[in-house]
């Protein structure tokens, strides 16, 4: 079993999707070992205590810099032996020590097709927006492995139509609706059952045609 530990900030809908497909066996050979919030209010711990997942707090708000947080963060991920990182609406960048330890192995999902729109701020609309304000037809989520900001290699893409009249917040719905809160525990599921592999910046997945 992968032992998975999710990083969170906020209401947890990501984490949730991630949860009822563990639950409903979608998700085989993982472990959901541990849920780490940097905001001790976030409403995703209500959503992992519910589930009877182990819950952590790395409170950003109490370390004085970026460095000192990302430490006590790779700390924890170490504590509960950690072999897959996920972020699931987690906003906080993640220091060059983290990524190092866990290379090709943090899966993020950010909704936009990337490289298309690529500002992957989960609290943020401008993803949103950027995509309306360019006119275009399709949008989406990207599930991919985090190497340094909001970029890596791509491991699962989902197109979602763009509507006339869609304002950010309707696009937002559709994209996680549609598109993130099912790319994120496939991605997860992928790793899990070894079918991915990693060869100069491109994901490889085993089965598929070449």
């Amino acid at each position: 079993m992968v032992k998975t530990a999710i990083l969170v900030s906020g209401g947890g809908t990501n984490l949730q999707a991630v949860m009822d497909s563990h639950l409903f066996g979608e998700i085989p050979n993982c472990e959901l070992t541990a849920v780490i919030s940097s905001d001790p209010d976030a409403y995703a711990l209500i959503r992992a205590k519910s589930a009877n997942l182990p819950t952590y707090v790395v409170d950003r708000s109490l370390f004085p810099n970026a460095q000192s947080f990302n430490t006590a963060v790779e700390q924890k991920l170490q504590d509960v032996d950690t072999e897959l990182v996920v972020l699931a609406g987690y906003i906080h960048p993640l220091g060059q020590s983290v990524l190092k330890a866990y290379e090709n192995r943090i899966i993020n999902v950010c909704p936009s097709l990337l490289p298309a729109f690529g500002e992957c701020d989960m609290n943020s609309m401008e993803p949103y927006d950027q995509a309306i304000r360019a006119g275009v037809k399709l949008s989406g989520a990207t599930a991919y492995f985090v190497t340094e900001g909001h970029t890596g290699p791509i491991i699962l893409q989902q197109a979602v139509e763009v509507w006339e009249g869609d304002t950010p917040k309707t696009l937002q719905r559709r994209i996680m609706e549609e598109a993130e809160w099912k790319l994120l525990p496939r991605a997860i599921a992928m790793f899990c059952q070894d079918l991915l592999r990693v060869e100069d910046g491109v994901v490889h997945v085993a089965g598929e045609r070449k």
